[in-house]
């Protein structure tokens, strides 16, 4: 009988072969000209296989990408008693960084000739980035909807993007950090944030 560990490490080899097909044939053929059964074909699973790892073909395509959001908003979220999100944040690039692979690069060239999978990839990087501003917003002592958080947000995700889409060098994420964090000093005061009037 198989053991639990092995059975999970079976599942994981799995996923991952379907990812890697799905993600060559995206890229070679197309996100709509791809079928199921296609991506099954080429990961030498059945089609229901498939969908039972991803009920749709839009998932499928954006799964790494939910994964790594979903890291992200966890690392800012979860960060240690009295880290900055700045500091949380270079502290999840750096390991993100240090574990890309060839399936990383794989998507990448998906995306890039998928424009409509890289916009449902950027809608949900835009929803961790608005609760990075909140943040942000509540150590600034602002407003959430403020400019200076806003600003700060977006260059944020924009350092992310630039980071993550190529094989960083550790010299790339220190002077992707020293631009955020000197766009950040240079944000006017905030001004505190006041109930409204009754």
């Amino acid at each position: 009988m198989m053991s639990e560990g092995l059975r999970e490490r079976s599942k994981a080899r799995r996923r991952e072969a379907i990812l890697r097909s799905a993600y060559r044939l995206f890229a070679d053929r197309g996100f709509e000209a791809t079928t199921i059964a296609d991506i099954a074909e080429a990961a030498e699973v059945s089609p229901r296989t498939v969908t039972l790892y991803f009920p749709s073909k839009l998932e499928l395509a954006t799964s790494r990408f939910d994964a790594f959001t979903d890291r992200l908003g966890a690392a800012l979220r979860e960060r240690a008693e009295g880290q900055s999100i700045v500091d949380a944040l270079e502290h999840w690039l750096r390991a993100e960084a240090a574990d890309l692979g060839e399936l990383d690069d794989l998507y990448d060239r998906m995306l890039e000739l998928n424009p409509q999978v890289r916009a449902v990839a950027n809608t949900h990087l835009a929803e961790v980035i608005q609760e990075g501003t909140r943040i942000l917003a509540e150590e600034r002592g602002e407003a959430p909807d403020g400019f200076g958080p806003r600003m700060a947000a977006a260059a944020a995700a924009a350092v992310v993007c630039e980071v993550m889409c190529r094989a960083p060098q550790e010299r790339d994420i220190e002077t992707a950090m020293a631009f955020l964090r000197a766009g950040i000093a240079a944000l006017p005061a905030p001004r505190p944030v006041t109930d409204p009037a009754p």
